[in-house]
């Protein structure tokens, strides 16, 4: 059998609430000065986002009495992390589902950054699944956007030393939990990026879908305040910075960190996390790529917003339903300011 750990199948899942015009319409309230709010109208424009979706109903952002955002009562952390607990192992296991038979799995690997709870979203979700007790389990938390690539990237260790190994790897994310009760406009326009979903892949050394190559992770100097993830008594609080774009640019430009990343080896494809219309725009000026080039990141960033770890993996299954072969490198951004990626290809 190979030692190259191979991504057999991804499957995706989304709430059934599309929030995204709901929450514009309740974040352009937010803005008392016209100036701003008709910047605001603008760079929704351009966002390119047509839907996002969310556990929580359109309702819930109704600032009338009773809703779950009351512009009156906030919620706190406590209550956010309540529906965290309920609607995160629900949504993981409609993922997970999408797989067909689980037969064979021996460690589960979960990643999520929007939600804490005891026993973990692992447990929980190993008990939905029915996974026997003695499956081995992490659960990789508060990384970010490019957990998914944690994830993946500990499935491939775990293979490489247990050839045997058949891991699931999920991710989770409900970032409409954490909206903030705010007037200010950059804070609204990070807002308007994040939404909620969950995928799940099978990965093991079986050769068949994608292989897993070559691994990196490069923490970028003097870059740690431009993405933050701050735990307030109102949920989790976005910090990002209009800057990142540019420091994200300029990084892929240099030529030690494209040497490391490997992006001058004739590329077929790409997969990148859909941070934001700014952030691919970035990555294609970064790396000089034609315009196509980005399409299935801009489609799932489209169709879905930022999903946080869950939206590379939504990009990758776009690239596995191709039938024909691929090479290609996946990356994603986060907190750091972090770049995390591997090579990936057709088995030969």
């Amino acid at each position: 059998m190979s030692l190259t750990p191979c991504i057999k199948a991804i499957s995706t899942a989304t709430p059934p609430h599309d929030v995204h015009h709901a929450f514009i319409d309740w974040a352009g309230r937010q803005l008392t000065d016209e100036r701003e709010r008709a910047l605001f109208a603008r760079l929704v424009d351009r966002a390119r986002i047509d839907h996002r979706w969310s556990v929580m109903p359109p309702e819930a952002i109704d600032q009338s009495t009773g809703a779950f955002y009351d512009a009156k009562a906030w919620p706190g952390t406590a209550q956010r992390m309540a529906i965290y607990a309920r609607e995160a192992p629900a949504l993981a296991e409609q993922a997970v589902r999408g797989l067909g038979s689980l037969d064979g799995v021996t460690h589960l690997v979960v990643a999520s950054c929007t939600g804490f709870v005891a026993p973990g979203v692992d447990q929980l979700l190993a008990k939905r699944l029915g996974l026997a007790a003695d499956v081995e389990r992490v659960l990789i938390g508060f990384m970010g956007c490019y957990a998914a690539i944690a994830a993946l990237r500990t499935a491939y260790h775990i293979i490489r030393s247990q050839p045997h190994a058949n891991v699931l790897v999920v991710t989770v994310e409900l970032s409409s939990l954490h909206l903030q009760k705010s007037g200010d406009l950059e804070t609204l326009l990070a807002m308007l990026l994040f939404a909620d979903g969950a995928a799940a892949a099978l990965v093991s050394a079986r050769p068949a879908g994608l292989e897993i190559d070559a691994p990196f992770s490069i923490a970028l100097d003097d870059s740690s305040d431009l993405i933050t993830w701050t735990v307030t008594d109102t949920g989790f609080a976005m910090g990002l910075s209009g800057k990142v774009p540019a420091r994200v640019a300029g990084a892929l430009a240099d030529p030690d960190i494209r040497k490391r990343i490997g992006a001058d080896e004739g590329m077929g494809g790409w997969a990148v996390h859909g941070g934001g219309r700014s952030i691919l725009d970035a990555v294609e000026r970064g790396f000089d790529l034609p315009l196509e080039a980005l399409m299935d990141s801009r489609a799932i960033l489209r169709d879905f917003g930022n999903m946080s770890s869950a939206t590379i993996m939504f990009v990758l299954a776009r690239i596995l339903a191709r039938d024909r072969p691929q090479t290609g490198v996946a990356l994603a951004f986060g907190p750091g300011l972090a770049i995390e990626g591997f090579h990936y290809r057709t088995p030969r």
